[in-house]
């Protein structure tokens, strides 16, 4: 798997939890393994544990305490109401970044480089 520029996750990584939280609820590690499994293996909890802090303080996800055992209770977040605005609107710009990411190679030649390719200014133009 390929490693994700890091400032790439961070500015996606607020609509990858609110989609997954809005597929099935679900507590933070849990959250981490399910990005990992998507192919972001650098995803971390270190990461995704104050991103959940910040959707919550945003009231776009919404916690409850399940206790198991013994143990320390987890926290499962599932999307507010607003959370899943905020899904449908991050989901709208993403699709804006990503094609225009994908329009700005148009009439550029693809130059291989290693496993995928590299788009470059062509000559003469």
């Amino acid at each position: 798997m390929s490693s994700v520029e890091p400032q790439m996750l961070k500015g996606v990584l607020a609509l990858l939890l609110l989609r997954l939280v809005a597929e099935q609820e679900d507590y933070g590690y849990s959250l981490v393994q399910r990005l990992r499994a998507a192919g972001l293996p650098d995803a971390a909890e270190g990461s995704v544990y104050p991103a959940l802090a910040r959707l919550e303080a945003r009231g776009l996800v919404v916690p409850r305490m399940v206790r198991e055992g013994r143990g320390p209770g987890r926290r499962y977040y599932s999307p507010s109401p607003s959370g899943v605005e905020e899904v449908v609107r991050l989901q709208r710009s993403w699709d804006a970044v990503s094609a225009a990411v994908r329009a700005a190679g148009t009439g550029r030649q693809d130059v291989h480089a290693g496993p995928g390719t590299v788009p470059v200014p062509s000559k003469g133009g």
